[in-house]
């Protein structure tokens, strides 16, 4: 319902919006920035993942069985890569709030892969002091091998902001 609120309230507009973080403290996203973040998951942190969701299935834990069914070992979870999503928004929009997000997962992600997480600035609607941001959202392993694609809508709030000519 507040997403519904929010998107048919809005015009559509392009704009630039000023990101805020440590490393790139002057950062403005446009319609068609992308924003990345590289990782290598390890064991413990599926196993740690593990234990907080409650997902005790062992094609994440036990190689046989993993094996068993097909794959080379034990699988990252999906929801788990795909928390790289979140993390590369909020990482430079600080108070974002994450509305949605769609997820296919298209090949398996095992533990010692490298992941490289990003996010592309598809849409920006603009809603008094906040805005509206579509993004599509993909997963590589490796930096070329698409492992999880998608969409994820975020509030961003900014007060620094210009408009962009498209």
């Amino acid at each position: 319902m507040l997403f519904r609120r929010l998107y048919s309230s809005t015009k559509l507009q392009y704009l630039s919006l000023r990101c805020f973080s440590s490393a790139t403290p002057s950062l403005v996203l446009k319609h068609g920035d992308v924003l990345k973040k590289s990782r290598v998951f390890t064991k413990e942190d599926v196993l740690q993942y593990s234990m907080v969701s409650r997902d005790s299935n062992p094609l994440h834990t036990d190689s046989t069985a993993a094996q068993n069914v097909g794959f080379e070992g034990p699988l990252v979870h999906g929801m788990l890569v795909a928390s790289l999503f979140p993390h590369i928004i909020s990482s430079h929009f600080p108070a974002a709030v994450y509305v949605s997000q769609t997820l296919k997962f298209k090949l398996p992600v095992y533990i010692g892969d490298q992941i490289v997480g990003e996010v592309e600035a598809t849409n920006l609607r603009e809603n008094k002091n906040r805005y509206l941001a579509k993004f599509k959202t993909r997963c590589f392993k490796n930096g070329e091998i698409l492992v999880i694609e998608g969409e994820a809508l975020a509030l961003l709030p900014t007060l620094d902001y210009k408009a962009v000519e498209v």
